[in-house]
Formats: structure tokens, sequence, C-alpha cells
């Protein structure tokens, strides 16, 4: 991206700022969108996004317009009922007007699918015929706030991916289970954007909860972490972990929210690394102890990337470094095995890259701003298959969660997605295998729903298209399986488990 890209960029998103801020805009498109959208379908007005803008619009209303309206003698009590009447009726018109204009084609956040909009896709389970196959695990049916995380770890159970490690075996519990009653659980989300941009807080919420009510008692920690790079994003300076808008039922909840509901009885926290990711450090083990990001000595020979990974003090007092695990200040050793990585990304589409999903999602681990003065810019190494090289060389997750319960389904939209071109097809899935689980959600996901929508041009989201998205897919596969790692693009490696909430 060149400066002049850069530039129009921090232009829009200026504007967006100052639009997505001002109660006189915010309030006539609510109006407007109130109009629009209820119709000739009183039911609508009931809906939470309606009863938001209905809130907003009266608000304009009493602010902006009565006022005039009182001061040019259009009301008052001299005024009779069919001027009044008429005045309403003038309002609603403009307002039904204004909604048209702001909700046609390429108009803007109004534009695409409504806010109530939900459709459910065919998603079929699959058996691999060939071997080593990765296991793809899918909930369908689920808000995030329901029983949708519990069905999938049971389902996970029911093929041999025990959520919980325990000496006694249990229907989610066993000795080879991901997550011990000790550990320290980093869960890695979108957070650069809000709306429907990152990932889902019900989603985070219900995780959450289920690794607090480990079966042995969980003394662990859990640390809920992002980088928005300290760039872009909805205000143009990159990510926050309590957005006022953010991607849920209850649309306040932010994901500081979430946590600090648990805080009081257990140890949970975040850490947003946009305020480190410009600071190099070096590792605890070379007697740095400062928070900040560690840079690799070399760049891939492959993809040209130079990884880079956060470390830092947890708000517990933990020591993290994200590759090398939880060290012990005393002992002076890391304990890499007791620190677990839940990597949570929210499925959307990309406007360069094409898709945003569990390996593109290394990109806020990563730092922008360290790997560009170093000559190998992060976000440019996407397309090199450098998030390849970011998971080969720092921390594999231990598990990838996709969220896919409001998506776009508008190719090119991303990585921004507005309420109003969120489509709800309300799916999770889970796999050990990043790369296996961006293939098959971008297929049957993303592919699928935006065919329904009545998108035809798909190749930016299509993993066998030979785009942008196929292609630096394969590269970062090529990389990861250099490591060592088991991932795959061929369905016949795949075996996918569906269940239907």
């Amino acid at each position: 991206m060149d400066k002049r890209q850069r530039r129009i960029i921090g232009r829009a998103a200026r504007a967006w700022r100052w639009a997505s801020t001002s109660a006189f805009v915010i309030g006539l498109f609510s109006l407007a969108w109130f109009v629009f959208r209820t119709g000739t379908k009183p039911s609508r007005a009931a809906y939470p996004c309606q009863q938001v803008a209905a809130a907003n619009g009266t608000a304009w209303l009493a602010t902006y317009l009565l006022p005039v309206l009182s001061v040019t003698g259009f009301i008052g009590e001299h005024r009779s009922t069919k001027r009044k009447l008429l005045t309403i009726a003038v309002v609603l018109l403009a307002a039904a007007g204004a909604a048209w204009i702001v909700s046609g084609p390429g108009s803007g956040p109004l534009n695409a699918a409504s806010a109530d909009q939900e459709i459910r896709l065919a998603l079929e389970e699959t058996r691999a015929t060939s071997s080593p196959a990765s296991d793809l695990f899918v909930v369908s049916g689920t808000h995030g706030n329901d029983g949708g995380l519990r069905s999938l770890i049971a389902l996970m159970a029911e093929q041999g991916t025990v959520f919980y490690r325990s000496n006694e075996t249990g229907q989610a519990s066993g000795p080879a289970g991901l997550i011990a009653a000790d550990d320290v659980v980093l869960i890695k989300i979108n957070a650069q954007w809000d709306q429907r941009g990152g990932t889902n807080t019900d989603l985070l919420r219900s995780l959450i909860q289920a690794i607090v009510d480990h079966p042995n008692s969980f003394t662990g920690e859990i640390i809920v972490a992002d980088n928005g790079q300290g760039q872009f994003g909805p205000r143009g300076s990159g990510g926050s972990l309590d957005w006022s808008r953010n991607n849920a039922e209850v649309r306040s909840q932010s994901a500081q929210d979430v946590v600090n509901s648990f805080a009081g009885d257990h140890r949970v926290s975040t850490y947003l690394w946009d305020t480190i990711t410009g600071k190099r450090v070096a590792e605890y083990d070379e007697g740095d102890a400062e928070d900040g990001y560690v840079l690799a000595e070399r760049k891939s020979p492959t993809t040209g990337a130079l990884a880079a990974y956060p470390k830092f003090r947890s708000a517990h007092g933990t020591y993290v470094s994200f590759k090398n695990g939880i060290w012990d200040p005393d002992g002076g050793t890391y304990d890499s095995d007791r620190l677990k990585l839940l990597n949570v990304p929210v499925l959307k589409p990309h406007a360069i890259f094409g898709v945003t999903g569990c390996v593109k999602h290394y990109m806020g681990v990563t730092s922008d701003r360290l790997t560009t003065s170093a000559g190998s810019r992060a976000h440019d190494s996407v397309g090199t298959g450098g998030m390849g090289t970011e998971i080969a060389e720092t921390r594999f997750p231990t598990l990838n969660l996709v969220d896919a319960i409001w998506v776009s389904l508008t190719p090119g939209n991303g990585p921004q997605v507005y309420y109003n071109d969120a489509t709800g097809v309300n799916v999770i899935a889970a796999s050990t295998d990043p790369v296996a689980m961006d293939y098959w959600a971008a297929k049957y996901i993303l592919v699928q729903g935006a065919r329904e929508r009545g998108r035809s041009n798909v190749a930016s989201l299509d993993p066998d298209s030979g785009r942008s998205f196929s292609r630096w897919l394969r590269l970062s596969m090529d990389e990861i399986a250099a490591a060592g790692y088991q991932v795959t693009i061929e369905e016949t490696r795949m075996n996918v488990y569906v269940s239907e909430l």
C-alpha cells in the first residue's frame, strides 16, 4: 500500500469518524432507517435494531426539527389538526426519501443486508478418504449466547478432540484434553474494528464461561488480547477492547465488559497490544523484563516475512511470551505447554486479501510497525504467505474457533463490516488446523452464503479460484507444514462433523 492509498484510507476514516459521532447525522439516518425498514410491516418495529433507531430518530426530531417548526409557526395551538398531520406526513416522507437515497446501490454503511436478515445454510458432513486428516467441527443455528458452544465442545468430544484436560475421563474431559485447570489461556480475538467487524462478544462470553467451568475447578488465568496495530480501524487509530458498538445481541457489550463480568471470581483480564506494538524488546531470558515486541533475527527465505510477537506482563502479574510460554522469573525458565492459545477470528471478506479467517487473524499477533521499520512490512507479507511464517515461527494455536454468526456476504467488503451489511448465518466452527478451517469456512459459508444472497462474483472468496486468498492460503500452508504441523486444503483429508442447534 503506497502513501497515496494510505492518505485516502486516512481521509475516509476521518470522514466516517465524524459521521459516526455526529448526533445530527446519526439521528437523521436512524429516523430514515426506521421508516424505510419498518415500511408496511409494523412488527419490525419490535426488532432491537429498530428500537435503537426509533430512539435516535425521536431525539433528532426533538432536538433539530421540532424547534425549527415551532419558530416558523408550523406547529402550535393555533394550527389546525389537518396542518399538523400534514407536517408529520412531510417529515416521514422526507425520512423515507433519505432512507431510499442512503440505502441505494453503493451508497455506504446502510447498503446491503438489513440488520435483522438471517439465512440458513445447508452444511453437510463429509469424511476423509485420505490420511493424515484434519477434523472440523461445526454447529449451525447458534447466536453465541445460547448453548451453541457447549454443543460444539460435546461434538468435538464425541469425535476424540477433548476440550478439558483432566486425569479423570468425562464427557468432555480426559488426559489428552486441550485446556488444563491451571493453564494460562490466551484468547486472541478481532478487535481492530467495531460493529460486525470484530469477534462476537456473546461467543467470547460463552467461551470464557466454558473455560472457568472446568470440571477440575479452573485456577488458571484467561487473557483476551489483540493488536489493532495502532492504525486504521473506525477511528483511524487502531483497535479497542471496549468499543461502544459491538458484535453482539446487546450491541453495547464490549470485550472489556465481558471480561469485567468474570473478573470478580476469576483471573480474567485484557491486554490491547496496540499499546506496545511499536516497542522492540528482547526476551525474558535475555534479561529484558519490559513489555513489548520481539522481532525475529531474519526474514523467512520463502515468504520474505519477518516474524514478531508480543511479550508482556498480564494484569495478574503473569509473564507471558507469546512464543516461549509462561516465564518463571525465579526459576529462570519458560513453561510453553501451560500457555494455551485460542484463535477466535470473525469470518469476513477482505478488500485486498479476499478472506479474513484463522490464518490472517495472526496479523493481530505481529507488529506491522516494527516489521515495516525493519524492512519487511507484515501486512504486505500476507500475500506471500507471511502469516504462515508468523504461525510457524511463533505459536501454533491450541484451537481455532471461527465466529460466523454474523458475516458480510459482500465480496471485497471487509475488513470493516457495518451492522447493515451483515447477515446472520449463525454458525461457529472449530479445528486444530487453521488452514483447513479457513478453506472450508470460505467455501461453504462465505461462498455459499454470498450466492444465496444473489452475489455472482464470489471468486475473491473462493479458496479454489486462484485469486489472492486462494494463492496466499496455499503459500501459508506450505510454510506451516514445513514446520511440522498438520494442515491441509484437500477436502479428501478433512472430516467435517456438523451439529444443528
